[in-house]
């Protein structure tokens, strides 16, 4: 039996080449500083993309992208900004913020699923 981050380390892989299928380049895996982590960091379309997983084994709990509220949606928000400063990202480089969800084994991509929140 894997642990919770196994199974999550598991899903971010399967997400990843879900995402290359559909034309994204991942730039990076599990990005994490002290305001947190993102997953996927890639480029799709011009954009620069940060991407939530979220895993559902069954339907008791929801939609996995309902995990992804408010709190959840600031911290990413100031770990990406963190991560545009360290990485020396332009200002004028479009962003996006998108959540990549599997439930029983069925994809659903969310592109620009929240805006910037501070």
């Amino acid at each position: 039996m894997k642990n919770n981050r196994a199974v999550g380390a598991d899903y971010e892989q399967k997400a990843a080449q879900y995402l290359e299928t559909l034309g994204y380049r991942i730039l990076e895996r599990n990005f994490s500083c002290r305001m947190g982590e993102i997953d996927l960091i890639a480029m799709e379309g011009g954009y620069l993309v940060f991407i939530e997983v979220k895993y559902r084994a069954g339907i008791k709990t929801g939609e996995p992208q309902e995990a992804v509220d408010y709190r959840k949606q600031k911290k990413i928000c100031r770990t990406a900004s963190y991560y545009c400063k360290v990485r020396r990202i332009s200002m004028e480089q479009p962003c996006r913020f998108d959540v990549a969800a599997c439930r029983m084994g069925e994809w659903t991509l969310i592109r620009n699923a929240f805006d910037y929140v501070l």
